[in-house]
């Protein structure tokens, strides 16, 4: 292959190659956005430049490391964890593989944590944070919140206080602990949350894009309800009066999370619908 392609060229390259890959790997579907957003990144231009500057030539070493990218896109990799960056919320958060990659389906528990706490002032509490996406979503529209952040991994906890350095969100607090363990004693106005909840034989993990993802973020094991449930019956004991509590699940597990929710004590139990018109989140009130 010939090392002195123009930037119109490659994307050309890009895809074609991204086209033929497998079906199971996703990148076929998209595979113009991949092209340019792989190609803007090596070159670390925005895409629009690719498009005003068709017969730019990169750089040799630009285009060996744009097709290394592409090998793995085609073999499956999510394009967040070959570019390190996931766009959520108003944020660009940094992602590598310890995390789960954000999904715009759980921008609903933020929109839902901030329709229901409307005061300026507040403590919230984000269970299992991964990169930080919730967490530092609600900071960034709620500056006078008191935010903490858990997570039971290290490395997630480090890509998290990486995210929030990096957007200017430092007084965030992250701990590391399982579930409520970190918060002992502790109460506050809403939990949210976005735990494992498939299922460890369930078909979907084995698909090109879940392979690569931390399985620790996916699956909590046979039962697929177990987070869930943790959350549902340890939540009345940190959340002040009349507190919230916001669980994101399956598409097919409101009736259960609602059921969960309710055995707990909680009233005005309600489930909110994604974009695709699936039930994803469940609240309840203590």
């Amino acid at each position: 292959m010939r090392a002195n392609l123009t930037v119109a060229e490659l994307l050309i390259e890009g895809v074609r190659r991204l086209r033929a890959a497998p079906g199971g790997t996703g990148a076929a579907a998209t595979a113009e956005l991949d092209a340019q957003l792989l190609l803007a990144h090596v070159m670390a231009v925005a895409r629009a430049r690719l498009k005003s500057h068709p017969e730019e030539l990169p750089d040799p070493s630009h285009t060996q490391h744009y097709r290394r990218l592409l090998a793995r896109r085609v073999a499956g990799e999510p394009l967040a964890y070959l570019t390190g960056s996931r766009d959520f919320w108003s944020l660009t958060l940094k992602v590598t593989p310890a995390v789960l990659i954000p999904r715009p389906e759980t921008e609903l528990l933020v929109e839902r944590a901030l329709a229901l706490r409307t005061a300026a002032a507040g403590r919230v509490a984000d269970l299992g944070t991964g990169c930080g996406a919730v967490a530092l979503a609600l900071a960034s529209e709620r500056p006078r919140w008191q935010v903490v952040a858990t997570d039971a991994c290290a490395d997630a906890l480090a890509i998290a206080r990486a995210n929030a350095a990096a957007l200017g969100l430092g007084r965030v607090e992250l701990r590391q602990g399982d579930w409520y363990q970190p918060l002992r004693g502790e109460r506050f106005d809403l939990l949210v949350s976005n735990p494992p909840y498939v299922a460890q034989d369930d078909p979907a993990l084995e698909t090109a894009s879940l392979r690569h993802e931390p399985p620790r973020a996916l699956t909590p094991g046979a039962d697929a309800l177990s987070s869930l449930r943790t959350l549902a019956r340890g939540a009345p004991r940190h959340l002040g009066p009349e507190g919230w509590l916001l669980l994101e699940h399956g598409a097919t597990q409101g009736a259960d999370v609602r059921r969960e929710l309710v055995d707990a004590g909680f009233r005005h139990v309600r489930s909110h619908r994604d974009l695709a018109g699936h039930e994803r989140m469940t609240e309840g009130q203590r």
